[in-house]
């Protein structure tokens, strides 16, 4: 990925699971009471505690319970676990600001009750405006329309103002509505001050805010209508349902922005001479992103899932460009995948692994029958995705009339993460791309006249006791030993997206029962939910791995027994994010959430400056 995909990337760490909504509404409850503890001042500690969860919990409760419903009656999309996590963020806010207030009047002789006042009604009007965005974007709706759910916390409090600071008794006048609603004297005294006046205010300043909000989106949205022609609340809305609740609303967004592509998919198929299936190698030439299990980013397992044998869906020579837009462009991959295997020819002969250098590229590879597994690497460069251009060249270098299927998998297995402009990307007319293709060249030509021996093979693979937030993702770890003559190669698949410098030396030279190994990634995108960059080896200590991989391979070679392969590729019609759109998307989004959090400061200073003013000018 380039620099500017790789910030886009940094958003992961934004990813979380929405609490469900009983869990935020009982956190938010026991967050008033000890508020109330902290504000009011009345004889006895549970009542504070009582007068917290009343005054500031239910206008939360509230929310929670009314936003989600008159949200969807208007045709939105807000879950109870949505809004219920909206609303007690919410409450933190009044409760920060509050908090904030009553410190600075305990520290200044010359503000008083009325500074705390103006305080919670800016922090109502706050979180309308904040309340007003998450709707517009979680629910698309107008502003007008989105103002009746985003205004429900903010009304809720008004309402219980209005009753204990006994402003709604002067406008009734019927005794019974008035002993019903207007209660000033259960109120603690800290609420008497309240009046119709601030009550006005408030609702003065929701307008001005609500305003504030819509002329922010306007130019926040201006860069992505020019550039990518479509609205920033869609990548809002999609983001904020996935990284809220893992939903593939994120997909509709990218599925707007996708292009149809070609893609070859490549099968390599090891069976057992009863004809039971060993081991599958498939290469679709996607790229398994963009995060999570968005797009194509759980590509690896579902490969996994279809195979027979033990599958190895190595990572292909292709960038961010041809992420899978929706995880439902899985299903033509896999359906070349199985159209290809029902059409393999075995054969029982295999050449011995070869191995040769060019420049910055190492190529390992061996041929079965007519068709020939690649695997190429830049380590001890660092090195991440090959553009698409340079694989299928490469691929196309090292065809011949004796070796015609190719299947060439991009090692992965390098990299020094997010740091610098340039992040290794091998595009075309790059030195690396040149290294590649040639060196595919000289392989395919060495194979191509290689004698073919009998064929064994053994597997193995291991769980691990790892998970993605080591960097490893449910396939654990993948060995495949080959036996042709008097020479074993092993291919170590791990899980991953790409591995630490020196790692994957480091386990080639402590792997001695074979006589040559390569070490590649599967480049799941899994492990990128918990942080941007999470490659192999980077929290789990290298000699407990390189033990598991020594464990995996000796199983293997146990393992050993006479087989037949056959190779087959078949082209499956998908939707990708396509040519340049990735590093359009990313470098609008960088620029959106650098210039964003400025922009957002200029307006909350301007609110609060009108805020301030207002204030002023209703005191005078």
């Amino acid at each position: 990925m380039t620099a500017t995909q790789g910030n886009l990337a940094g958003l992961s760490r934004f990813i979380f699971k929405a609490p469900s909504w009983h869990a935020s509404v009982a956190f938010s409850l026991l967050l008033a009471a000890v508020m109330g503890v902290a504000a009011f001042e009345s004889q006895f500690v549970y009542e504070d505690a009582w007068q917290g969860i009343f005054y500031v919990g239910i206008p939360t409760v509230v929310a929670s319970a009314l936003t989600p419903t008159v949200d969807r009656a208007l045709g939105g999309h807000l879950t109870p676990n949505r809004a219920s996590l909206l609303a007690l963020f919410c409450e933190l806010v009044v409760i920060v600001i509050l908090t904030l207030a009553g410190l600075i009047t305990f520290l200044s002789a010359s503000l008083g009750q009325r500074f705390v006042i103006d305080a919670l009604l800016m922090s109502l009007a706050s979180i309308f405006a904040f309340r007003l965005l998450i709707v517009m974007a979680v629910s698309r709706h107008s502003l007008p329309v989105a103002a009746i759910p985003a205004s429900i916390q903010t009304a809720a409090a008004a309402v219980l103002l209005s009753i204990y600071s006994g402003t709604t008794g002067l406008l009734l006048d019927n005794p019974l509505l008035r002993d019903l609603l207007s209660r000033p004297e259960e109120a603690p005294p800290e609420l008497l001050s309240v009046g119709a006046t601030e009550l006005g205010l408030l609702a003065i300043m929701c307008v001005i805010y609500a305003g504030a909000v819509w002329l922010f989106l306007v130019v926040l949205d201006r860069p992505w209508r020019s550039s990518l022609g479509v609205s920033v609340l869609d990548f809002l809305q999609g983001f904020i349902g996935h990284v809220a609740e893992g939903s593939r609303e994120l997909e509709d967004f990218f599925e707007e922005l996708g292009e149809d592509a070609i893609v070859p998919v490549t099968v390599l198929s090891v069976r057992r001479p009863d004809g039971e299936e060993k081991a599958r190698f498939v290469l679709p030439m996607i790229h398994p992103g963009p995060m999570g299990e968005i797009g194509g980013g759980n590509l690896p397992q579902r490969v996994a899932w279809e195979a027979d044998g033990l599958a190895f869906p190595p990572h292909a020579t292709a960038g961010h460009d041809f992420n899978l837009v929706t995880e439902r462009e899985v299903d033509p991959i896999l359906s070349a995948a199985e159209t290809a295997y029902q059409r393999l020819d075995y054969t029982d002969q295999a050449t011995q692994s070869i191995r040769v250098e060019e420049g910055e590229a190492t190529l390992t590879g061996q041929a079965f029958g007519d068709g020939a597994f690649l695997a190429a690497t830049y380590s001890p460069g660092f090195a991440d995705d090959v553009d698409y251009a340079v694989g299928l060249s490469a691929a196309a270098e090292a065809r011949s009339d004796d070796v015609d299927e190719i299947l060439l998998a991009d090692a992965h297995n390098c990299n020094d993460g997010l740091e610098g402009e340039d992040l290794g990307h091998v595009v075309p007319g790059s030195q690396r791309s040149f290294d590649m293709i040639y060196g595919a060249g000289r392989l395919g030509d060495r194979l191509a006249s290689a004698h073919q021996d009998d064929l064994r093979c053994g597997v193995a693979w291991d769980q691990t006791p790892w998970d993605p937030q080591d960097g490893i993702g449910p396939l654990g770890i993948r060995v495949a030993v080959f036996e042709t003559g008097d020479q074993t190669t092993a291919y170590v698949l791990v899980d991953g997206n790409n591995m630490e410098p020196g790692l994957r030396e480091s386990i080639v030279d402590a792997i001695d029962s074979v006589d040559m190994v390569e070490v590649m990634t599967t480049d799941t995108h899994i492990v990128n939910t918990i942080e941007a960059v999470n490659q192999v080896g980077g929290a789990i200590p290298d000699d407990e791995l390189v033990a598991l991989i020594d464990e995996l391979v000796d199983a293997a070679i146990d393992d050993l027994e006479p087989v037949e392969a056959g190779m087959a590729s078949e082209k499956a019609e998908v939707t990708v994010f396509g040519n340049d759109r990735t590093e359009m998307l990313a470098s609008t989004a960088n620029a959106v959430v650098s210039l964003g959090g400025a922009l957002a400061a200029a307006f909350i200073l301007g609110v609060l400056a009108v805020s301030v003013l207002i204030f002023f000018l209703a005191g005078a």
